[in-house]
């Protein structure tokens, strides 16, 4: 198996403090992604509904439609192509509420992906929603008001190898990631507001665990806490190498995380243990092939 990652890549993971006003969050946004580009990044994610609150009350307030694309009148996608061209970084947008071009009642929570050139490279709808019921903790129910996404989102970025790109929850489904790396993906990314409950519970745990299972980067960026808002996000945006060590880790307050993804490390970890070359899909089936996996 070829190395997946072609070459070292400095990657930056943004944790927005973000507000109700989408043009103070984009202006943000646009600060902290040219400040990691001067600091040498070249790929630069931010978190999940970073251009608004979190909630679903406020997901059809400030949903956007997005196709067909590139879209004539939509304030987020105009921003992160103009920054991503600015900034001369692969820019990950978090992620947005994006409304149906079809149906203006049906509602996403997606992410897109811009190259340097401004251009867009991939669009990411979040495949499973979240729906949680933790007794005397939270509830929260996403399939009130949006509908999920269908496919994996693969992206090759021509200097370095392929990314993955999913939301949040998407994180607690192993198979999405399995078929990922093993499509050759170098790193997973996944920007998400956890809460205080699960995130104290499964935050670190869940980026160590995709890690360990696929030995591969896996990147996880939150929005900034704020204990004023209605959703309180964990914060701790990370970076765990393939040997499922915590790189850097923030703490809950606004940061931007910034580390290299070491070209052979990827390597390294798989020439110790070499799960590739021990599967056994003669006893279990191979995720990543049949007819029904979408990319």
């Amino acid at each position: 198996m070829s190395s997946p990652l072609k070459k070292s890549l400095k990657l930056a993971l943004i944790q927005l403090a973000s507000s109700a006003d989408k043009t103070s969050n984009l202006t943000s946004a646009r600060q902290k992604v040219l400040e990691a580009s001067k600091a040498g990044a070249h790929l630069v994610v931010l978190p999940e509904c970073f251009n608004s609150p979190y909630g679903t009350k406020y997901f059809d307030k400030y949903a956007e439609t997005l196709l067909p694309s590139p879209p004539k009148d939509s304030q987020t996608f105009t921003a992160l192509s103009k920054l991503a061209k600015e900034a001369g970084v692969y820019l990950v947008g978090g992620s947005i509420p994006e409304r149906d071009d079809k149906d203006e009642k049906k509602l996403y929570n997606t992410s897109l992906t811009f190259a340097p050139s401004g251009e867009l490279m991939a669009t990411h709808r979040k495949v499973h929603l979240f729906d949680i019921d933790i007794p005397g903790k939270i509830k929260f129910r996403e399939s009130d008001v949006l509908s999920p996404g269908n496919k994996i989102t693969l992206v090759d970025l021509p200097e370095y190898g392929k990314i993955a790109i999913a939301i949040c929850y998407d994180i607690r489904f192993p198979e999405l990631a399995m078929i990922a790396a093993r499509k050759g993906a170098f790193l997973l990314l996944y920007p998400g507001a956890f809460n205080l409950t699960t995130g104290a519970l499964h935050w670190e745990l869940l980026a160590r665990a995709r890690a360990t299972d696929n030995q591969v980067y896996v990147g996880l960026c939150s929005p900034a806490r704020d204990m004023k808002a209605e959703y309180n996000a964990w914060g701790h945006s990370m970076l765990v190498d393939p040997n499922a060590m915590v790189v850097e880790q923030l703490d809950e307050k606004e940061g931007t995380l910034i580390q290299e993804l070491v070209a052979g490390r990827i390597d390294e970890i798989r020439k110790g243990v070499p799960l590739y070359g021990q599967r056994r899909f003669d006893v279990y089936p191979d995720v990543s092939e049949g007819g029904r996996f979408k990319e």
